[in-house]
């Protein structure tokens, strides 16, 4: 009798903390979702989802996406940790799967169509990703923080005037991967416009200018949006438990 008690106690709390499992972001009205092939592939395809009183509601069409050159792996955000793939790590050239919030968007123009809060890049801007540093996976000025901070960072945020004419980031936002800077997590995380449909990325998310600046007039920070990067597998075995829109979207 007491093992049978045991078993149901046990089974109980798994089914709670499988019901908590979206609990991180249960305030999320808002969701761009991208679904890739698989954990290597490096291109995937792009849904925005508003959520009602009856579920969450496509808004957009999909649309195609590039994601980092190696694929995915397992990011640091508001799901539960996952021990099933790839972890990411700095450097790997992977994009951060999991459910994440959306952060400030960023450009290289004084303003642009957004409610979400903006940051206009400017020289002196930088996204730290050398691990160890006390400015680790955070976009820093270098007129505050000194040139010294920045050293040996390969992410000029105003690439267009660092990397002869480099547009990839003319408008996008953060996708808030590793907040608490946990060295060696990996860094700089951003959806931002593509080169190409076929070129890949160092780890972001990337798409037409086009697209991105119609998420950006979309997306209202009182939405709590989110953003969610899942393989196929992963979406289809973790659809019911986070509560992500219904179906199995495909790449």
């Amino acid at each position: 009798m007491r093992h049978g008690l045991t078993m149901l106690l046990l089974m109980a709390g798994a089914n709670a903390m499988a019901a908590d499992d979206d609990a991180g972001w249960r305030d999320a009205r808002q969701m761009v979702l991208v679904v890739t092939p698989d954990w290597n592939a490096n291109h995937g395809v792009l849904r925005t989802y508003q959520r009602t009183g009856s579920g969450w509601q496509a808004v957009d069409a999909a649309q195609a996406v590039t994601i980092g050159e190696s694929g995915a792996a397992w990011g640091l955000g508001l799901n539960p940790t996952q021990a099933n793939g790839p972890q990411k790590h700095e450097g790997d050239g992977r994009s951060a799967a999991g459910v994440f919030r959306i952060g400030e968007a960023f450009g290289y123009a004084g303003s642009a169509d957004t409610h979400m809060p903006y940051r206009a890049l400017q020289v002196s801007d930088y996204c730290m990703d050398v691990s160890g540093s006390p400015y680790y996976n955070r976009i820093v000025d270098t007129r505050e923080v000194g040139e010294q901070a920045v050293a040996g960072s390969s992410e000029p945020m105003r690439r267009d005037l660092h990397l002869n004419g480099d547009r990839l980031y003319t408008v996008g936002f953060v996708i808030e991967h590793n907040a608490q800077g946990v060295a060696g997590a990996g860094s700089c995380i951003f959806a931002h416009v593509w080169r190409s449909p076929t070129d890949a990325t160092a780890g972001c998310t990337a798409m037409p200018e086009a697209v991105m600046r119609g998420l950006l007039a979309w997306l209202k920070p009182e939405d709590h949006p989110v953003f969610v990067l899942l393989p196929q597998d992963a979406y289809a075995r973790l659809r019911t438990r986070w509560h992500l829109p219904a179906g199995e979207p495909t790449p």
